[in-house]
Formats: C-alpha cells, sequence, structure tokens
C-alpha cells in the first residue's frame, strides 16, 4: 500500500474510497483491500488530531 503522506490526502482517498462504496463501484475481490486500506487512513488521521491537539494544546498553556 502507498505510503500516506499527509491529512489532507489521507482525507481525500477516504473520501475516494467511501464515493466508491457508495456508488457500488468497487468488485467484490476489492473490497477487503479498500477496507484495509481505509482502516490505515482512519488510524492516521486520527493520530494526527490527537497529537495535534495535544500540541496545541501544550502551547496554549505555556501562554
Amino acid at each position: 500500500m502507498a505510503k500516506i503522506k499527509d491529512y489532507k490526502s489521507a482525507m481525500a482517498e477516504l473520501e475516494e474510497i467511501l464515493s466508491q462504496l457508495e456508488a457500488n463501484e468497487l468488485e467484490i475481490d476489492e473490497l477487503t483491500t479498500k477496507a484495509k486500506r481505509a482502516t490505515e487512513l482512519i488510524k492516521f488521521c486520527k493520530d494526527k488530531l490527537y497529537k495535534t491537539t495535544e500540541e496545541v494544546n501544550s502551547i496554549l498553556e505555556e501562554k
């Protein structure tokens, strides 16, 4: 699987997977692969949001 570059690209890829699912564009053989990729992307985004929140809170506490 491709390396996740950043939050923006991860969200774009997630939206594409969701769009494909909603439009029934995926073959049955692709579903497992896309589901695994979506799980990786969701974890990446959640981790990024958590870390960013922690950093912002730390900066705000310093002021």
